[in-house]
């Protein structure tokens, strides 16, 4: 008796289980994108520095500048479209689980 209430139990708990697991892996891969974007940012940073010392004009700073920002804002675009990307996987796995749950308790015909 008690190892058939052990196993319904078991059983109840596999979809909070699931998405546990799900958002951990999200959780885990929005950490490596963020992770991969401050390296852009940072990249980027030393990489302006580094090509400060050698302007020699207003125009020459200005340009350097410029490409330094487009970089930037490129990163953190790139980074928010995978973030979206990873908020939506999240959302369709959790969405299949919970219309599989629901399914278990709809009325069959």
């Amino acid at each position: 008796m008690f190892q058939d209430m052990s196993k319904k139990l078991n059983a109840s708990m596999e979809p909070f289980k699931e998405l546990m697991e799900i958002q951990t892996r999200m959780l885990e891969k929005l950490t490596r994108q963020q992770i991969e974007c401050a390296q852009a940012c940072m990249h980027s940073t030393l990489s302006q520095t580094s090509e400060l010392k050698q302007c020699s004009s207003a125009e020459e700073l200005i340009d350097l500048q410029k490409r330094y920002t487009e970089s930037v804002e490129e990163t953190l675009r790139q980074a928010s479209k995978d973030n979206f990307e990873a908020f939506a996987e999240a959302r369709e796995a959790i969405e299949k689980i919970s219309s599989s749950a629901f399914d278990a308790f709809a009325e069959k015909k």
